[in-house]
């Protein structure tokens, strides 16, 4: 059997993240069947040069249009693949050819802003390609439920395979690492720390003004009076209802955001953080707590959607619309030590569920019964 997989968003960070590990756990187990990577051939070849059957073509058309999708379906069948698998929500309008479709979360369809004839479309064009999918892979249980009922489709078509950690977050920065990156940044109190995306369901406005209540109450701490919140992702230049909620809250001097950094660097800002807080309204998955306790950083995060899940008992978990609970959560652990070594513990066997290995296993049985 051939295998065709649309690699073309390999630099994501979400669905990237998916590829760049998925792809080479896949190849690394499953010797029998042939892959054929579609996207930048460098790129594949960045993560499949340890592997002998897998081939990569170039396929990087400007957009995914009803002619765009018949070249696509003309490539497959004349290169022989049997099964194509697209590793995210997309739409699908013309390929006349067996696929299984990854949904890693339905945020634009729960939070989207169209509204009116352009939200009914979009909605019922992922229904149709949800719909002719052979199989739908869900990332999580609360990602399957959510397909089934904001789409009706039908739970036997849907498999629940979980994301798991990107393997660099396997590895632990050193010492001296650890203090060059800080002294670059100008890092020199302790801190709290969110990463991820600015988009609305994030919620980190009331992130913003629950650090502002721990500020206030913890104001005279010896160690904690100085407290800091960095945000990684998003520029605060673009977003201007992040800097008025700064600005009402009087944190200007506390809070900071530092767009986005490499993966070395992130790992040392997990590593240093006192704890690290993610109140989210919404997560298909919500890999980055697992990145955090990977790093041996406590967690604090939302009793909602997936989170519950995918953190276990692994974290402290808080309603993530109020923002005197966030505060009581972060204060629960910062006050706590006996607290954030349970925490610490139980994280470092928390990410032991998750493996690209084990999904890979599954991923392939469901390659098996969708070629059929």
């Amino acid at each position: 059997m051939k295998i065709a997989i649309d690699i073309r968003r390999i630099d994501d960070f979400g669905v990237g993240t998916y590829i760049r590990n998925l792809v080479p756990a896949l190849l690394a187990q499953d010797r029998t069947n042939d892959y054929l990577l579609l996207g930048d051939p460098q790129k594949a070849q960045a993560i499949t040069e340890a592997f002998e059957n897998s081939e990569a073509m170039e396929w990087a058309p400007r957009k995914d249009s009803w002619w765009s999708q018949l070249r696509l379906q003309n490539l497959l069948e004349s290169s022989g693949a049997d099964l194509l698998h697209i590793p995210h929500l997309k739409a699908v309008h013309s390929i006349r050819f067996p696929y299984v479709i990854t949904v890693h979360d339905l945020a634009d369809y729960l939070f989207g802003t169209a509204g009116g004839m352009r939200r009914s479309l979009q909605w019922k064009t992922a229904r149709r390609s949800l719909q002719r999918a052979r199989t739908i892979l869900a990332v999580s249980k609360a990602t399957k439920r959510e397909i089934e009922n904001l789409f009706d489709i039908p739970s036997d078509k849907i498999a629940v395979v979980e994301n798991a950690l990107d393997a660099r977050f396997l590895e632990k920065s050193r010492q001296e690492e650890k203090r060059l990156v800080l002294e670059r940044y100008g890092v020199h109190d302790p801190y709290l720390l969110y990463v991820g995306s600015a988009r609305p369901q994030k919620n980190i406005p009331r992130l913003i003004e629950a650090f502002a209540v721990v500020k206030g109450e913890l104001r005279d701490h010896p160690v904690y009076g100085k407290l800091k919140l960095l945000i990684i992702g998003d520029e605060l230049s673009e977003q201007s209802d992040l800097r008025r909620t700064v600005i009402r809250t009087r944190t200007q001097n506390d809070v900071r955001f530092l767009g986005f950094v490499p993966v070395e660097t992130l790992r040392v800002f997990y590593q240093a953080a006192e704890v690290f807080v993610f109140p989210s309204l919404h997560e298909g998955f919500g890999l980055p707590p697992l990145e955090a306790m990977s790093q041996g950083t406590p967690v604090v995060t939302s009793n909602v959607s997936s989170l519950p899940d995918v953190v276990g008992e692994a974290a402290v978990l808080v309603y993530p619309e109020n923002i005197f609970d966030i505060a009581r959560g972060i204060e629960q652990v910062l006050l706590d030590e006996q607290l954030q070594e349970q925490l610490r513990e139980a994280g470092t066997r928390q990410i032991k569920r998750y493996s690209w290995s084990r999904s890979a296993k599954q991923i392939l049985e469901i390659y098996q019964e969708a070629a059929a």
